[in-house]
């Protein structure tokens, strides 16, 4: 962890300037690490509305589909 304050307890612009950068550090470390999970369940969640979108449609065309008879005389 960085150190609150240099020289006497005064903080310095360096002092913020590496506080900040870990912190930043800290934060991306954590995106890199949830990203793949992140991917996979949005690749999930988007196959299940495609998969629905799908059925849906397919059931409303079954009811809106008419039934041709068609005979030989």
């Amino acid at each position: 962890m960085a150190r609150a304050a240099s020289k006497g307890g005064r903080i310095t612009r360096e002092d913020l300037q590496a506080a900040y950068s870990q912190v930043l550090g800290e934060g991306e470390a954590t995106v890199r690490a949830a990203a793949p999970q992140a991917l996979a369940i949005g690749g999930a969640v988007g196959l299940v509305v495609i998969t629905l979108a799908f059925l849906a449609g397919r059931r409303r065309g079954r009811s809106r589909s008419a039934v041709v008879e068609i005979r030989r005389l």
